[in-house]
């Protein structure tokens, strides 16, 4: 018997009047994920391509694991040199009962560094992934629709913003808040208006910011305390590494976000299957080389003024945020036009944020969330101005 037949077999139970029909969303999700759905579209009078939601969000899904492995790598890495500093030989508590004999923590070894920081990753993810996707269970059980793919792009987004130490119960209450807040309460996917998973990484910076911010967090190892390059520069000390190195992602930081080459890479993917609008990730560059440059010509003793366009580009979560982040379908600009000025203020505001606020040196999460707010507004005015051309050309 096949695995089509066993979920033949068990659909009467899910569906209405079956013994649990409260869970067919958890079925119809999981049927979905595996199968085409059995209800499509039998005409193709409005099929423009092959795309939909599931081949969309796999597809940025999968590509987001490129920096999943890059910067798992690098969290390993920081962690081992830090463990070889302190003359640590194993690490303690849960994780060490599990890799403590697969590893030596050696830095040099990249098997070593791989698997200590998937050690952080991976259970940070499952946690993220498991409390989220019960909360859409509850909401899609209580109102009648399906849990579609979406929640795979959130989840693993959101963790990739995460420092690797954050505690996995805040985690949980960060992705739930994202879901429920900035999702489902707006009636799901396709309806919000803000990124779940900015919205619930800025709820957890504003509620815990001694696990979201510090010279603490970035480096996995208890006692240990390492400014990230960004937190370096905002205080106008030397960034304390080079240009390449920052690019490649050999500095601490958040899981996902140390990597410019590797979220390039990704980015390259995304445009080239046409998954992401490249006029959002051009208008965000754009807006941030113009702004750095502008500030660069003003005379000021805050050292922020003076950091050149391309250092912004490779430190904190400035390129995780522009093509991941801000080419969200749903909390993005709709038009061309739009996109591009979207996109541009964005950027504008990431380097507004970081220079003219010395207390917080990170703006991308806000300024996409600040971005998320008036995209509507501008999708309005550039659809307006196209009705009042073709008007006039009547």
């Amino acid at each position: 018997m096949g695995l089509r037949s066993v979920l033949d077999d068990l659909a009467p139970h899910f569906e209405k009047d079956g013994k649990l029909q409260s869970l067919y969303p958890l079925y119809e999700a999981i049927d979905t994920a595996l199968y085409t759905p059995g209800q499509i579209t039998a005409g193709g009078s409005h099929i423009r391509d092959n795309l939909n939601l599931k081949r969309i969000m796999i597809t940025v899904w999968f590509c987001a694991f490129i920096p999943v492995f890059v910067g798992s790598y690098f969290v390993g890495f920081n962690a081992n040199e830090a463990m070889q500093a302190m003359g640590q030989t194993s690490l303690e508590g849960w994780r060490g009962f599990f890799i403590n004999g697969l590893v030596s923590y050696d830095p040099t070894s990249v098997w070593d560094c791989v698997m200590h920081g998937m050690a952080y990753f991976v259970p940070l993810y499952v946690v993220v992934f498991v409390t989220g996707i019960l909360a859409e269970l509850w909401f899609a059980s209580k109102r009648g629709h399906e849990i579609n793919e979406g929640y795979f792009v959130t989840s693993i987004l959101f963790t990739l913003t995460l420092p690797p130490s954050i505690p996995l119960w805040m985690a949980a209450v960060g992705v739930v808040f994202g879901v429920v807040v900035a999702k489902e309460v707006f009636g799901g996917t396709g309806k919000n208006f803000l990124n779940p998973a900015l919205t619930g990484r800025a709820f957890l910076y504003f509620a815990y910011p001694a696990q979201m911010s510090g010279d603490a967090v970035w480096v996995a190892v208890d006692g240990y305390t390492k400014a990230t390059p960004l937190g370096n520069a905002a205080i106008g000390e030397a960034y304390g590494v080079e240009w390449t190195q920052a690019f490649l992602g050999i500095m601490p930081g958040s899981l996902g976000e140390t990597s410019t080459l590797a979220i390039l890479i990704a980015g390259a993917l995304l445009c080239a299957t046409r998954i992401a609008s490249w006029r959002v990730m051009a208008g965000v560059f754009l807006g941030m080389t113009l702004t750095a440059s502008l500030f660069n010509m003003i005379p000021s003793s805050n050292p922020m003024f003076a950091m050149p366009f391309y250092w912004h580009l490779v430190l904190g979560g400035f390129a995780f945020g522009a093509i991941f982040m801000a080419t969200d379908p749903v909390s993005a600009a709709m038009t061309d036009t739009g996109r591009w000025y979207y996109g541009i203020l964005i950027g504008f505001m990431c380097v507004l944020i970081r220079v003219v606020n010395p207390a917080f040196p990170e703006g991308m999460m806000l300024a996409i969330l600040f971005g998320n707010l008036f995209a509507p507004l501008m999708d309005h005015f550039v659809v307006q101005s196209n009705i009042k051309r073709r008007l006039a050309r009547g």
